[in-house]
């Protein structure tokens, strides 16, 4: 993966936030809870793709920790433009524990951002979360369907 820093500009993160928040809602309306998250991560791999993204999943990331190297210490469930994590559950409710999950992997793949998307939630406000690496320095991503950033207030319309 290359690094982030430079390559992207924050546009770009807000973009990707708002094509995979695009088709992961569509999936809950659609798909509903219930089906394994290799499922989900499989349709929305492939939704990706068709929108012309470039996603990497379940990617095997080494880890150096304590003095160790580790081959594959996790593996991303989908990584996309090589700047946006995604983290995706199937469970009944998201906990605290999750939020922290995506934050650490971020660290450790020194990613600006992170979606934790868990199907299983009842509706898809409650079970999307976006998760920022560091000190934010630049204005919220709109995560909300249809709703675009205004440029004379930086507020999502």
């Amino acid at each position: 993966m290359t690094p982030h820093a430079s390559a992207k500009t924050q546009r770009d993160k807000d973009e990707l936030s708002r094509i995979v928040v695009d088709c992961a809602f569509k999936m809950h309306v659609e798909i509903g809870p219930g089906l394994l998250e290799s499922v989900y991560e499989a349709v929305l791999e492939k939704l990706l793709i068709k929108r012309g993204l470039k996603v990497y999943r379940q990617k095997a990331i080494p880890v150096k920790v304590m003095g160790l190297s580790l081959n594959e210490g996790f593996r991303a469930d989908l990584i996309v433009e090589d700047i946006l994590l995604i983290e995706l559950k199937s469970v009944e409710k998201l906990a605290p524990v999750h939020s922290k999950q995506v934050l650490t992997y971020l660290r450790l793949l020194n990613l600006p951002l992170g979606l934790l998307i868990n199907f299983g939630d009842a509706t898809f406000k409650e079970g999307c979360k976006r998760i920022v690496n560091g000190k934010q320095t630049f204005v919220s991503s709109c995560l909300r369907v249809n709703q675009k950033l205004n440029s004379e207030n930086g507020k999502c319309s």
